[in-house]
């Protein structure tokens, strides 16, 4: 009898057990967890191949002959026949730009990923050939005004959204390859790039960088606030959906809003002047990494966790100091290559290409001989490789200077004005999709077919936006 109740009570304990999963919104929680666990990265080169190829589409598609006129013209206006017609025209527009630019970007990160190389050389040897051919009429617009820096910026900026928003579904697929998904421990991939190039994209055009008052109480509340308000509706969304979260990335409770927040509230305590920024973020870079080769580091990678707030969010919590030090020397770059007076083009483009190469060699040097990357600790090494990443691709999209023809496109507009909104509308999609598709047992194709809808899903609502005028700004 003995016997026979123990079985019960183990049947129930399953019964109870199987009802909870059939009755969760995300079953396949535990096993996609695992798809994007224990992952070791990819290589500096594949990196610097990506970080290459992809605003070379940039130029590609500025150079194109045919851009329907954008202007003021293309917005909304009362007339209904002229801005159906203008609409049209957007759309045309907004098409051409998400097959030249997009569509390719996700083919690279799925199907072509493993020709990553060629694709390199290939574009790069193309852009040279193109270059060499223009160069008799290449500095017609490099003299390079502010309105075209301030391009080159906004450029930059949308390929890493553009990169941010393909790779945070396309990874839940097995058509992504795992060397590009976010590591463990150490190493670099494409995916661990994403939220120290989001800190350093926003310093670089920091009110800190553009040298402007700084913010009072009130004002700072405001612009601090929606992120707080944002990591909480995330945190207590992916806990209510049951929705798969990889906790040796942040943390238990702790998410990318609230890192941004941390460190938007530092940079608001203690505001300095951008020439000396960089001393500050060198100082908190170096007595951070201090403190990791002290034995810090073991505590953070490790899997074990106290029942306290700061052992369960342990990452996202330290790692504050690594993305405010980063933040800093984001801020003096900034200033120093796009804001102080008397700066051109040929100027910040020179410094930028010499700035990306010194980066890349200052981290390979960390990387073997301090602490290898980690963006889970985000340590020196990772802060390095993060600061070349970004100054190549923006060198790249500043070789527009030698290419004529129109210096945005219409997507990149619409983007730029609504990076906040693109990126918070492309993890909605992402969540329904994860919640409606088994994206583990998804096929090449439909895997595909899923990542190009989504993409131009979010392409066209962000770009329909646009054109009706409607921004996101909480501040």
């Amino acid at each position: 009898m003995a016997g026979n109740r123990v079985i019960t009570s183990e049947n129930k304990i399953q019964s109870v057990f199987m009802d909870s999963v059939s009755n969760s919104f995300n079953p396949d929680k535990h096993l996609k967890e695992e798809f994007v666990s224990n992952l070791r990265g990819s290589s500096m080169l594949e990196i610097v191949a990506l970080s290459t190829t992809i605003p070379i589409l940039i130029l590609i598609r500025h150079s194109i002959s045919y851009n329907p006129i954008f202007d003021a013209s293309l917005k909304k206006n009362d007339n209904a026949t002229a801005g159906s017609k203008n609409l049209r025209a957007y759309m045309a527009s907004l098409s051409l730009d998400f097959v030249v630019v997009v569509l390719p970007t996700l083919l690279f990160f799925t199907v072509l990923a493993d020709w990553t190389y060629i694709w390199a050389i290939l574009f790069t040897v193309s852009m040279l050939l193109y270059l060499a051919a223009k160069r008799s009429g290449a500095s017609l617009s490099s003299q390079g005004e502010p309105d075209t820096l301030r391009a080159y910026i906004s450029s930059y900026r949308v390929v890493v959204m553009i990169i941010t928003f393909l790779c945070i579904l396309a990874v839940d697929f097995r058509i992504f390859p795992r060397r590009y998904a976010k590591t463990e421990t150490y190493g670099i991939s494409l995916m661990d790039l994403g939220v120290g190039s989001f800190v350093l994209a926003n310093s670089l055009v920091s009110r800190q960088a553009r040298n402007v008052s700084a913010m009072n109480w009130k004002s700072a509340v405001r612009s601090i606030s929606p992120l707080i308000i944002l990591g909480f509706i995330r945190l207590v969304t992916t806990m209510g959906v049951d929705y798969q979260v990889h906790v040796g990335e942040y943390g238990v409770h702790w998410n990318f809003f609230f890192t941004l927040a941390a460190v938007s509230i530092l940079t608001t305590l203690i505001n300095i002047p951008p020439q000396y920024s960089g001393i500050l973020g060198l100082v908190v870079l170096v007595g951070y990494q201090f403190c990791l080769m002290q034995g810090l580091n073991s505590y953070l990678l490790s899997n074990e966790r106290g029942m306290d707030i700061i052992s369960q969010n342990k990452e996202g919590l330290f790692s504050i100091f690594g993305y405010w030090g980063m933040y800093l020397v984001g801020v003096h770059l900034g200033n120093y290559l796009f804001f102080e007076r008397h700066r051109r083009n040929r100027w910040a483009r020179t410094r930028i290409w010499i700035l990306s190469l010194l980066f890349w060699l200052l981290a390979m040097l960390l990387d073997r001989h301090v602490e290898r990357i980690s963006r889970r600790t985000c340590n020196i090494a990772y802060v390095t490789v993060v600061l070349a990443d970004n100054l190549q691709v923006l060198s790249v999209i500043m070789l527009a200077d030698f290419i004529p023809g129109s210096k945005t496109s219409v997507l990149e507009e619409a983007f730029n004005r609504n990076l906040l909104a693109t990126f918070l509308l492309a993890n909605v999609l992402t969540g329904l999709v994860n919640l409606s598709v088994n994206t583990l047992i998804a096929s090449s194709a439909m895997a595909l077919c899923i990542l190009f809808v989504y993409a131009y899903v979010l392409s066209t609502l962000i770009g329909v936006a646009d054109f009706y005028g409607v921004k996101l700004k909480f501040w």
